[in-house]
């Protein structure tokens, strides 16, 4: 009996140490991203790692590295894809012809309706581009909306109407994206937004294109008069995981990634409401003359920018990109 409990006694000090070297030895989570400190998006993408955390009941340890600490814009994906780190977000546009799909929100003037927006996340066009995306080798886990408000900044003259566009040296997106401001006139140049305002400072660009809560928090106002708003586009920035990493995961700890991803897209789309309606006044605070546009005005600008993108996405992405409008158009 003696010898029997000495046994028993080992075995469960052997389940004890074994208990507080999970305890100690978390699974860690590394999430890499590009905005500011001081974007709507930054605290959301905190309090996201928080939940993750307090979900999984501090059995996985997140680290956010944002402001491109740990990779910039265009290394996050491979990033991932390679299991250098265990998560990134990168804006949908970023995927440009790899995943061309991926651009559809960006069409000129054509799905930026809030409602639509809202659905997004749990709708089959989601659903459609998870799957390319892990056809690419990273997991989507949340779709967060950034914005349907974009601005065209500049120094001189506002860009109102299509000429006004005429040479200028503007920050574009991708090839997609950038046939249509190169029809223009303009002479569009692919840029991720942490690295616009040292191009207009330096005059590499003379005009940025981002999302208005962007102009602000990125300081626009500093190096550029006039601030042109439009709902030009939609952009969704995207948090993706490596595949083999979230496969090694616990069915609780994939559950905590799941609430925590709800939650994130529930706040990304109110804050982002909240943001794009308070940037205009905040702008003029800051000494920019800013100008909403005007139904016509943008009506001239679409006639010119939608047919150029239309052609660029339809040789882009083939069958899909019917598809996936259709899909888009019924939300």
């Amino acid at each position: 009996m003696k010898k029997l409990s000495i046994i028993a006694l080992a075995a469960v000090i052997m389940v004890g140490i074994g208990s507080l070297a999970m305890a100690a030895d978390p699974v860690q989570m590394r999430i890499s991203h590009q905005l500011p400190p001081k974007h709507h998006l930054s605290p959301i993408i905190d309090a996201f790692a928080a939940d993750i955390e307090t979900l999984s009941e501090n059995t996985i340890d997140v680290q956010v590295y944002g402001a491109d600490q740990l990779f910039k814009a265009d290394e996050n994906f491979p990033a991932v894809a390679k299991g250098s780190i265990e998560a990134a977000l990168s804006v949908n546009f970023q995927w440009g012809s790899t995943i061309p799909v991926m651009n559809v929100t960006l069409m000129p003037y054509s799905f930026t309706d809030l409602d639509a927006m809202e659905k997004f996340a749990s709708s089959p066009v989601a659903q459609f581009l998870n799957t390319k995306l892990e056809e690419k080798g990273v997991k989507n886990i949340a779709w967060l909306f950034i914005t349907n408000t974009s601005i065209f900044t500049s120094n001189g003259k506002p860009l109102v109407k299509p000429e006004d566009f005429k040479g200028v040296k503007i920050r574009g997106l991708n090839k997609l994206v950038d046939s249509g401001l190169r029809d223009l006139g303009a002479a569009p140049s692919a840029m991720s937004g942490s690295e616009v305002y040292q191009a207009l400072q330096t005059g590499v660009l003379d005009a940025g294109l981002t999302d208005i809560s962007a102009a602000y928090s990125r300081k626009y106002y500093e190096v550029q008069e006039f601030g042109s708003v439009s709902p030009f586009f939609s952009v969704f920035f995207h948090i993706y995981v490596n595949p083999t990493w979230y496969d090694g995961l616990t069915d609780a700890q994939k559950g905590a990634i799941a609430k925590a991803s709800a939650t994130a897209e529930a706040a990304a789309m109110k804050a982002t409401r909240e943001s794009a309606a308070a940037a205009p006044e905040q702008l003029r605070e800051k000494g920019m003359k800013i100008h909403i546009m005007t139904p016509e005005e943008i009506e001239a600008i679409k006639a010119v920018t939608l047919p150029a993108f239309e052609k660029s996405f339809t040789e882009a992405a083939g069958d899909d990109a019917k598809k996936i409008i259709d899909m888009l158009n019924k939300l």
